[in-house]
């Protein structure tokens, strides 16, 4: 028995308490045997152009500096994986609709799909969603736009991906004792772990 069978079990044992272990553990997947196994259909109720789409959006998000960006941290596959398992059908078509409509919008915009948007028409897109979606936040009993939704799965994708973690962010992979205070320089990077 590996670790992901052994905490899915506790789980069961405890009455689901641990319901979310499963996709926190959504980094182990070989993602190359997924691709393989299923390029054609691609992940859960994602086609494989929506998550192709996914890849597009979160390495606008978070691109390629000196560190890999999102696409090489497969989050496109991370978010359609955790969307299509872990939401309920109204949050899955809510999240689905908000893909859809942020395409419209984009050939509305721009008068073209996001991937045929160059990098900067990319970038100055999501800006302006991410504008709107700040706007809208101070509002109440407003559901949380797509775009925010969004983006808070890019980051956790790509934060607990193996590149997020040992490349993006400093971490000790076996830490000697706990220390609340590390000594920060402006320009170092944030620490993060598994």
């Amino acid at each position: 028995m590996n670790r992901r069978e052994a905490i899915q079990r506790v789980a069961v044992i405890m009455g689901g308490s641990l319901l979310g272990a499963d996709s926190l553990l959504a980094n182990h997947i070989d993602w190359d045997a997924l691709d393989e196994a299923d390029a054609s259909k691609g992940v859960g109720i994602f086609s494989k152009a929506q998550v192709r789409l996914l890849n597009e959006i979160a390495e606008t998000i978070l691109p390629a500096t000196s560190t890999p960006g999102a696409k090489a941290a497969k989050v496109g596959p991370f978010i359609a994986l955790v969307v299509s398992d872990c939401y309920n059908a109204d949050e899955q078509k809510t999240f689905v609709d908000g893909l859809a409509a942020l395409q419209a919008r984009c050939q509305k915009t721009t008068g073209k799909t996001y991937l045929r948007c160059s990098a900067q028409q990319r970038h100055d897109f999501l800006v302006e969603l991410d504008q709107e979606q700040k706007a809208a936040k101070g509002k109440t009993g407003e559901p949380t736009p797509y775009f925010r939704t969004l983006k808070d799965l890019v980051l956790w994708g790509y934060f607990t991906s193996e590149i997020g973690c040992t490349q993006a962010l400093r971490m000790v992979e076996i830490p000697g004792r706990y220390e609340a205070c590390m000594p920060y320089q402006k320009g170092d990077k944030a620490w993060g772990g598994y």
